[in-house]
């Protein structure tokens, strides 16, 4: 499964993505953030994909859209919010629904990934 994950702000959040990322079995990373999250380093491979993350709520889904398309292999993926806020949130959730890709919350936990 793919993991999908968006990098935006947050005290500590880029680590739970960055947990994520080194304890779960993922096909494919993709990152998505704003020219600030660029600069995010890991030893997994990922791909990132620059998005402005201050875009007004619709045309941000847009951007998610056209940016995330033809990226996505499979039916669903893994996907994490735990950075950024409410508007990133359901700008990338719509995108990702639209596709359609189905969407399973992921969350490193001190058990493990829990799938949500």
């Amino acid at each position: 499964m793919e993991l999908i994950a968006l990098l935006s702000t947050g005290k500590g959040t880029w680590a739970q993505v960055a947990g994520l990322m080194s304890h779960g079995d993922w096909e494919k990373i993709i990152l998505l953030g704003n020219d600030f999250s660029k600069d995010f380093k890991h030893d997994k491979e990922f791909e990132f994909i620059k998005i402005d993350l201050d875009k007004k709520i619709k045309e941000l889904k847009q951007e998610f859209s056209e940016k995330l398309k033809g990226k996505i292999g499979g039916t669903e993926v893994a996907l994490t919010i735990a950075s950024g806020d409410g508007k990133q949130h359901m700008a990338l959730i719509s995108s990702l629904l639209n596709m359609p890709v189905g969407v399973r919350f992921a969350a490193l936990t001190k058990e493990g990934i829990l799938d949500l």
